[in-house]
């Protein structure tokens, strides 16, 4: 079994772009995201009505990373500290080295290849660092921009479960996305 630590909070970069841990200031950005939507269409959560729910989501995570149960990170380009999305793991497994992979960012950064940039250099982290054997990615079957970055980034697809979550009185579709580590290495 896996025997997870994120203390001291690992802080990760790209080409363009610093991965750093998410913070109270951090609120108006997750706000902008977490009450639009646009950005929250493919994702069966409620909206954020108030900064509030921006701050309780922010110590969710925080509280989450401080548990070793699973670890997001500000997306933010190199040079401005400024959040522009978050990525990170969750529903961590580790009796079963397994993990899921989440990601968001704001509509105005959308098309500029962050996410594809991003998911290589978290994926590295989770499989050299932690040792997790595979990394999941459940999204709607609707997210084609999603389901691009996961087949550009060596996911393959597991399965499509039909109507298996019911949110605002709709049975909702699910679709998997699994990497495995030894075909990371391929990647």
């Amino acid at each position: 079994m896996l025997n997870l630590s994120f203390n001291p909070f690992p802080n990760l970069e790209t080409d363009r772009l610093v991965l750093r841990s998410i913070n109270t200031t951090d609120a108006p950005e997750i706000f902008a995201m977490r009450s639009n939507p646009v950005t929250m269409q493919y994702i069966p959560r409620p909206l954020a009505l108030t900064m509030d729910d921006a701050i309780a989501h922010i110590e969710m995570i925080q509280n989450t990373i401080s548990k070793n149960e699973g670890i997001n990170w500000a997306i933010t380009l190199k040079g401005n500290d400024q959040l522009i999305g978050i990525a990170g793991f969750y529903r961590i497994e580790p009796e079963n080295y397994r993990c899921e992979l989440g990601y968001m960012l704001l509509p105005e950064y959308h098309n500029n290849g962050y996410i594809t940039e991003v998911i290589p250099t978290i994926l590295s982290y989770a499989f050299t660092t932690l040792q997790f054997h595979s990394v999941s990615a459940i999204i709607d079957p609707n997210n084609i921009a999603s389901e691009r970055v996961l087949q550009k980034t060596g996911f393959v697809k597991e399965a499509h479960i039909r109507e298996n979550e019911y949110w605002n009185g709709v049975f909702l579709d699910t679709v998997i996305y699994g990497l495995l580590k030894k075909d990371f290495a391929l990647v």
